[in-house]
């Protein structure tokens, strides 16, 4: 068995950079220190390998093939994750038991049923377990026992067991229980989006009260459906036996999630008008199977989608009445939050804009990025907790449920004059009191409170210039462990809080990113650990702090652990604009300080929200790749965590609202001031280039900045934030309709007349998330405007994440002829 002491997988060079106070958040006391930190590599390396394009943009196969989905097995003894198959995408499941000396085995087809899930539920004394595969619903007893409970070409889910121990799960939304003593299967309730059926009516009209009167015939037919209506109702009121009547929530309605109580007696639903598909959301695939161009279904855009409120109703199970629960109790339901915003648009039109009390669109919490039901019912079925949030996205409440007056109850509200995050939002309850806990950034970072039904206020019980994310609470209630990056931005540990204490403690310390994942017994963690110079792998140790941590798996190659990896340092650069330094990657070359000074890439990492200059692996492999090969050839390469950039705290995240574009260039151009102080660059030798996001910016920098770099390549790039989705820009930008001010201010298209310098514009055509209108668009502006300085290129197949290799070699020798020639 492969053991390594947690200091001896990785090692981590730190030396102090420079003094400064980085405090984001008055309230939070400091804790990251500037440093400059790398990771230095475990492998013997041989130093005569040369870095290829061909090599970097092959399969990625090449490099390993990581664990991926790991989850724990039902008895705590074992850990199954998927590999994918070499040369294919198709992913095989494998088993590694923990007193095992290999990687695993891989699990057999006929066996794949037993091995649990990621999502195992557990009954109220722990000694069931329920899960789905492939559609259908297993569980497992304390002995160990596997029993299938549906076997259909139907998919199930949502397996939840009741406080008697009887399984509840749905098929569409039409909810079954079974009996895991005796076997039977019932329906418990059907929920239909259809007008609730009703009585016959008597006849109104003179015609048809006439005809009642004068034919026989139908006046006997009007009696016949009176009075079988009238033998149905009563037969399934005396009749246990027969299922009962279901909810109808009316036509046209749509039905956004669900959620019964433990105890069976009510259930929770969320219902929105049902919103029919724009014919206008279409995208040309241009290479297809038959030859023919095919229009592929796309989402909206933001111009066009209008988010449907949704009614929150309370159904009895007992009684089946329904109760619909008003958000008027919610502090702050009908505030105006946008009317600064409304003032200053109407103001540039001339015009004059009169605040007054508005009704807020309220829903569900339901964000792309969140996975958790947004209803959480506490284990006793005596409570619920719901998190709402406006559809203007400024305002998170947390409620729960008046039964008896069946009216929601605010417990907690998170306001956010820019956006609420769609990340850090998870909560639930204590198992033992009536007690939420959930994260918040209310104080400038994402930390952990609680809040007591019976308190007033929620308290904190962790603080710091740190980000809290993924709390997992022990049965006991004595632990929450948690994932932050206290001792650094870019190095992510776990940790855990002694509820009864409030003191923290670290449990692992590998210099890097780790995830983790509490056992079932919750007697150990499952970690997903990787560095910047190697890919993830899994590791063991025992959930107690000093712990021991055991390599589980080691699949990367021996291919890549052979190559001279240049390790990018972590720096925090000084910002002209904010207290806090820009953390970024620098990429050195041998002997970079001697000679002239050199040459320089800025990359610019997409989704905007994101962090890449952390310790861990980077999602950007290929980049990181690219990156070393040049600095082999003498570039400094440089990746910043520019403002709107994940990992330090709200203000970070929100100094693009309304101005995307504006803070990010600013922190480039204090990146290059950077290089050209501190590396040895030259700073008319300096270029840029990025994909999405990082297009967008590549296009703001040369457009805006046309001296800061002289060549950019932007990659699948956003011209026109009117034309990206509305989940994601709305936050950012409002709406056009209501914030024409904010999407002129932050589109490229609008400032294109700035190009000075090489452009090269990289397009897939069938990409579903950045439309390839974007580049059409752009491109046909530019040509109007005469500019002579950039060139494009198509690719006819791909979406906005590549799939062939000849497509990325083909991407990457542009970026690299344009560096090669212009720098």
């Amino acid at each position: 068995m492969k053991i390594f002491h947690q200091t001896l997988l990785t090692t981590v060079a730190v030396t102090l950079l420079f003094n400064c106070n980085i405090a984001l958040a008055k309230t939070e006391p400091q804790t990251w220190q500037n440093t400059t930190v790398a990771v230095t590599p475990v492998y013997q390396t041989d130093p005569t390998i040369k870095l290829t394009l061909e090599q970097i943009m092959a399969d990625p196969d090449w490099l390993g093939r990581t664990p991926e989905n790991a989850f724990w097995g039902p008895d705590s003894s074992q850990v199954f994750y998927q590999q994918k198959r070499p040369g294919s995408e198709v992913r095989d499941w494998y088993q590694r038991p923990l007193n095992s000396n290999d990687n695993g085995v891989a699990v057999p087809l006929s066996q794949l049923h037993q091995m649990g899930s990621v999502n195992v539920q557990y009954s109220a004394d722990r000694q069931w377990q329920s899960w789905v595969f492939e559609g259908n619903i297993f569980v497992r007893n304390a002995q160990g026992q596997i029993t299938q409970i549906t076997r259909s070409n139907i998919t199930h889910r949502d397996p939840q067991f009741l406080l008697d121990n009887r399984l509840i799960y749905r098929q569409g939304w039409t909810y079954f229980s079974t009996d895991l003593t005796t076997g039977l299967s019932s329906e418990l309730i059907s929920l239909k989006t259809e007008d609730k059926p009703k009585a016959p009516a008597a006849p109104s009209g003179y015609l048809a009260q006439e005809q009642q009167k004068l034919i026989g015939f139908v006046a006997k037919n009007q009696r016949d459906k009176s009075e079988q209506h009238q033998a149905n109702s009563a037969l399934r009121a005396a009749n246990p036996s027969l299922a009962p009547v279901a909810a109808y929530f009316g036509k046209d309605q749509q039905i956004v999630d669900a959620s019964i109580s433990p105890k069976a007696d009510y259930l929770l639903v969320a219902v929105r008008k049902a919103k029919p598909r724009n014919e206008k959301d279409i995208m040309p695939n241009y290479i297809t199977e038959t030859g023919d161009i095919a229009a592929e279904p796309v989402r909206w855009r933001v111009n066009d989608f209008k988010p449907e409120p949704q009614k929150l109703i309370l159904v009895s199970l007992t009684d089946g009445s329904q109760h619909p629960l008003s958000y008027t109790s919610l502090p702050g339901y009908n505030e105006d939050v946008l009317a600064e915003v409304k003032a200053e648009n109407a103001k540039a039109k001339g015009e004059k804009y009169k605040s007054d009390k508005i009704i807020r669109d309220i829903g569900l919490m339901t964000d792309w990025y969140w996975s958790q039901s947004a209803m959480r019912w506490h284990n006793s079925g005596e409570q619920v907790a719901i998190m709402l949030k406006a559809f203007d996205n400024k305002d998170r409440w947390i409620a729960t449920v008046d039964f008896d007056k069946k009216a929601l109850v605010p417990q907690h509200r998170l306001h956010d004059n820019a956006w609420v995050n769609y990340a850090f939002n998870d909560f639930g309850w204590f198992n033992s009191s009536n007690t939420l806990y959930f994260l918040s950034e209310e104080s400038g970072y994402s930390h952990l409170y609680s809040k007591a039904l019976s308190g007033r206020k929620a308290e904190k019980l962790t603080r710091g210039t740190f980000e809290v994310s993924n709390p997992t609470l022990t049965a006991d209630d004595n632990y929450l462990y948690f994932k932050a990056n206290v001792s650094h931005p870019g190095v992510y540990e776990v940790y855990r809080l002694n509820l009864a204490t409030k003191d923290t403690e670290q449990l692992t310390k590998l210099a890097g990113m780790t995830d983790f994942t509490l056992s079932g017994d919750e007697q150990k963690l499952l970690l997903t650990h990787s560095t910047n110079l190697m890919p993830e792998d899994l590791y063991l140790m025992a959930a107690s702090p000093n712990a021991e941590v055991v390599r589980l798996t080691d699949t990367v190659s021996a291919e890549f652990k052979q190559l001279p990896l240049v390790a990018p340092q972590i720096v925090a650069v000084p910002s002209s604009h904010t207290k806090q330094p820009v953390f970024s990657k620098v990429y050195y070359p041998a002997d970079y300080q001697q000679g002239e000074p050199r040459r320089a890439v800025i990359f610019n990492h997409g989704a905007g929200y994101l962090q890449n200059s952390d310790l861990g692996w980077s999602g950007y492999f290929r980049e990181f790749l690219f990156h070393n090969l040049l600095a082999q050839q003498g570039y400094v390469v440089m990746d910043m965590d520019y403002r709107a950039s994940k990992g330090y705290g709200r203000d970070w995240r929100t100094a693009i609202y309304r101005q995307m574009g504006t803070p990010e260039i600013e922190d480039l151009a204090d990146g290059v001031n950077w290089l050209v102080e501190n590396a040895n660059v030259d700073r008319k030798r300096v270029g840029t280039y990025g994909g999405s996001y990082g297009g967008f910016m590549t296009f703001m920098a040369l457009f805006k900045e046309p001296e800061l770099f002289q060549a950019g390549a932007a990659l699948r790039p956003v011209s026109d934030w009117a034309y990206y989705n509305h989940p994601y820009t709305s936050n950012i930008l409002n709406t056009p309709d209501i914030d024409p001010i904010a999407y002129e201010r932050s589109s490229p298209i609008y400032f294109s007349q700035g190009l000075q310098k090489p452009l090269l514009i990289n397009a897939p055509m069938v990409d579903d998330n950045v439309f390839f209108q974007d580049v059409v668009r752009l491109v046909q502006r530019l040509i109007e405007q005469e500019k002579q300085d950039f060139e494009t290129a198509i690719y006819p197949v791909e979406p906005h994440g590549f799939r062939q290799p000849s497509s990325w070699l083909d991407e990457y020798r542009r970026i690299y002829k344009l560096f090669e020639q212009n720098l």
